[in-house]
């Protein structure tokens, strides 16, 4: 992901997410924080998906819309904070490349866990990618329909 992409992030993310949509400003911030973490997908040279995580700590996960200011410096796990596709990306792979992109990346950095927020129905998913509930039952932290998912590394 570059800087030139934040525009067709943010749209993807607009599209894709609904009420779970954020801001340019959280991309903006998470690609300059961490642009290791950060990727686009693209089909035919159009951008169709985005990719960004960090790594992060056993405390709560980023509000929906907050900026960090920084990464945390006793941070123990890897965040995917998030993954957007459009249609024109499903089916391509992309999905199973992103995960296997953040276990790789959180293996590299001595992480020992992957943490995730699904929303949307999609926790089905990512426990279809070996994710676990992090609290079976209980409303994720982005309230109604969110669950904190984990997968060790």
């Amino acid at each position: 992901m570059r800087a030139d992409d934040l525009l067709a992030v943010v749209a993807i993310a607009d599209a894709v997410h609904g009420e779970f949509t954020e801001p340019r400003a959280v991309y903006a911030e998470r690609l300059a924080l961490y642009p290791e973490g950060c990727r686009v997908f693209e089909v035919d040279g159009a951008v169709v998906g985005l990719l960004v995580t960090h790594p992060w700590h056993d405390g709560p996960v980023p509000k929906i819309g907050a900026l960090l200011g920084a990464l945390p410096e006793a941070a123990n796990i890897y965040y995917f904070h998030d993954i957007a596709l459009l249609p024109a990306a499903r089916g391509t792979g992309a999905g199973a490349a992103a995960t296997a992109f953040v276990l790789a990346q959180a293996r590299a950095a001595g992480y020992r866990e992957v943490r995730l927020v699904a929303v949307n129905g999609a926790d089905s998913y990512w426990a279809a990618q070996g994710f676990d509930y992090a609290a079976p039952g209980s409303e994720g932290p982005y309230g109604a329909g969110s669950f904190l998912m984990r997968r060790a590394v």
